[in-house]
């Protein structure tokens, strides 16, 4: 950081004059406060005319994500008041909240789920969907008809939620009208600009969207309802993703036919053309609604944003003349959208935390910056640049993650003191490494602890076999990557062999769990609402996940053997290191019974371990006191189990069984 807060730290270079620190006791100046009030999360940007939309999720606000336009005169406001909170719940983890067309807005209230209408100059949002067991995604504007398109999800039944397409008058004149339902899924309905078809995409249970998934186009009948639709493309064993048309009526669309999410467009024929038949991902899983990775430029081009090698990539693509990547700084790259008012896109760079920019047209170089995600500078010598390392892992296989190695230039370590680390196994679990300023990375490295963020076998970016080496080893080729990430760091010389944590939310969090109960490697862990007994999700699971497991380990019932075999929570007699518990009280993916299980059971061990629940939390903490909470709770457990003092001032941490357990000894070789 370059404020006053860095006065408290020597300021000569000399290493003679600095004071020499043990590897984790390091000052800061990068403070919680910094990671969580002076932090917003940036998403879902859109263009609508001149004007720029984006979504700020604000945890001051207790995580109330909030509607905020750029308007063509350079002046940012907050478009919806509070208490809305524009998000939606279908899927449970949402997506596609809100659209706008010619300045009105729609957006999804998630309190009660209600869409709700909010027109240019009006304070006061007015709802446009009854009351009612119902929720809604994926909004689009019919403009021939107007009226919207959007994804419903009725939950009245006493089964299984039920998806359809819907309409909805604009004015909320008459009763929302279904225009198509059946599959178990659906997802993307995007009318074509001359109003005469409408494509989206569907799938059926035990696939997810990234395993199989259909795309279909019907035309619109003369009472707006859709008529017989045609098969456009996917089926078994292949994965259609973003679907959009360009300005001239031509369907477009991302599939991962050859192993890797390329762009295709359905050109007269109907024939499949591959736009992008390249090494890379031009789509990520659809675990949220309306991601968008490509748009149409004015001279019929494309600019679209892949993932290649462990990092986002920018491109141009003129159809049938070129194909080429652009020079970029960005290495993560969110949904990327183009309009009349240019290309918006939220991205991040090693350097710099996640942003809000526009691109120039012309160039695809940066014509300006929307809004940071943070206010707070941070000095580039106290930044840890990730390092992209490959390293081999079990079965012969080639495994990827990022390397964050503790920076200080203010400090001195010990001679011959290498640093903690902590293994991050990301969610999902088909989600990916971080490659751009992650402030809790650089909160954990600017204190002397190394940080490893690993991208398993099942990540995203490496192609749809890299991504189906976890079918059916969910809890085995995961945590044999963590573990060869943490040895390949360890032979380096890099970290302390006898310090390692691996951390993990939800999916990665039962990765955490795993590799504490059935390896002998790591000397502590923390779990996020991580899954502990996978049998439980049979028995207590939302929808969209309802399956995802048959796939990641196999068929239930029929092999129950396997999934207790591998729920840690049937082996926590083999688990003998700390573990800190992180949960939220209203989570519906992961119960917080899970968590309340793995305590109990730690607790009639004997083992250290910590537990915080958080009232009003769900499946990722979104509040300014669950944040906070989390990231104290978390250096006050690695300094109490690697043997070190944060020099920060934390509240205390109630670790049951810390003073009477007898920190061993650990080497990364393990059984």
């Amino acid at each position: 950081m370059t404020d006053e807060r860095e006065a408290h730290l020597p300021e000569d270079p000399d290493a003679s004059r600095r004071p020499t620190l043990p590897f984790g006791s390091w000052p800061s100046p990068i403070r919680i406060d910094d990671l969580v009030g002076g932090v917003v999360r940036l998403s879902d940007p859109w263009v609508d005319g001149d004007d720029v939309y984006w979504i700020e999720g604000r945890p001051a606000e207790g995580g109330r994500s909030v509607l905020v336009m750029r308007s063509s005169d350079g002046v940012t406001r907050d478009v919806t008041p509070p208490p809305f909170d524009v998000r939606s719940r279908v899927h449970e983890y949402g997506g596609g909240a809100y659209t706008v067309a010619g300045g009105t807005v729609l957006f999804s209230h998630v309190r009660d789920d209600r869409l709700y209408r909010l027109d240019p100059g009006d304070d006061a949002p007015q709802a446009l969907t009854p009351e009612g067991p119902y929720r809604y995604a994926d909004l689009r504007f019919d403009r021939t008809r107007r009226r919207f398109v959007a994804i419903r999800e009725d939950h009245s039944g006493a089964g299984e939620a039920k998806a359809a397409i819907v309409d909805i008058a604009l004015d909320g004149d008459r009763d929302v009208r279904v225009l198509y339902e059946g599959p178990d899924f659906l997802a993307a309905p995007r009318p074509s600009p001359d109003g005469r078809r409408l494509a989206w995409l569907e799938w059926d249970h035990p696939d997810m969207p990234w395993d199989a998934s259909r795309l279909r186009v019907a035309p619109f009948v003369d009472d707006g309802g859709l008529g017989p639709s045609d098969l456009a493309a996917g089926g078994v064993d292949e994965s259609i993703a973003q679907p959009e048309w360009s300005p001239d009526g031509v369907l477009h669309f991302v599939s991962d036919r050859t192993g890797w999410w390329n762009i295709y467009r359905l050109a007269p024929g109907p024939r499949l053309e591959n736009l992008t038949p390249v090494e890379a991902e031009f789509a990520d899983p659809a675990w949220l609604f309306d991601r968008s990775s490509y748009g149409f430029l004015p001279n019929s081009a494309i600019v679209a944003a892949a993932r290649a090698g462990g990092r986002d990539r920018v491109f141009h693509v003129a159809p049938g003349e070129s194909l080429g990547e652009v020079e970029s700084p960005y290495t993560e790259i969110g949904t990327l959208r183009v309009g009349p008012a240019g290309i918006v896109a939220n991205v991040g760079t090693p350097t710099v935390p996640a942003t809000i920019i526009s691109l120039d047209p012309a160039t695809l170089t940066t014509s300006g910056v929307l809004r940071h995600s943070t206010t707070i500078s941070v000095d580039p010598e106290r930044i840890s640049i990730a390092e992209p390392i490959t390293f081999p892992t079990a079965g012969g296989r080639m495994a990827h993650a990022l390397f964050y190695r503790p920076v200080n230039p203010a400090v001195v370590a010990p001679d011959g003191e290498l640093p903690p680390l902590l293994v991050r196994a990301h969610g999902g679990p088909t989600s990916a490494a971080v490659n751009a300023l992650e402030l809790t990375f650089q909160y954990l490295t600017s204190r002397g602890i190394a940080v490893v963020d690993v991208d398993y076998g099942g990540s995203t970016g490496y192609g749809r076999g890299y991504r189906e080496s976890l079918q059916g080893q969910w809890g085995i080729v995961d945590v044999e990557d963590c573990i060869g990430a943490a040895r390949y760091l360890v032979d380096r010389g890099d970290v302390d062999g006898d310090r390692l944590a691996i951390e993990g939310g939800s999916s990665g969090g039962y990765t955490a769990l795993a590799a504490l109960a059935f390896r002998d490697v790591f000397a502590a862990g923390i779990s996020a609402f991580g899954i502990a007994d996978l049998e439980m999700l049979q028995r207590d699971n939302h929808k969209f996940e309802s399956r995802y497991d048959q796939g990641l380990i196999g068929p239930y019932p029929a092999m129950a053997d396997r999934y207790r075999d591998r729920s840690p929570i049937h082996f926590l007699d083999q688990i003998a290191v700390p573990v800190l518990i992180l949960q939220g009280l209203e989570d519906k993916v992961v119960p917080p019974s899970q968590a309340e299980a793995l305590a109990a059971a730690l607790e009639a061990k004997g083992l250290p371990y910590a537990y915080l629940a958080f009232e009003g939390e769900g499946h990722g903490f979104r509040g300014e006191v669950a944040q906070r909470r989390t990231l104290e709770a978390r250096l006050t457990f690695l300094g109490a189990v690697f043997g070190f003092t944060p020099a920060d001032d934390l509240p205390p941490l109630d670790l049951h069984g810390i003073d009477a357990w007898q920190r061993p000894a650990r080497v990364a070789t393990g059984r």
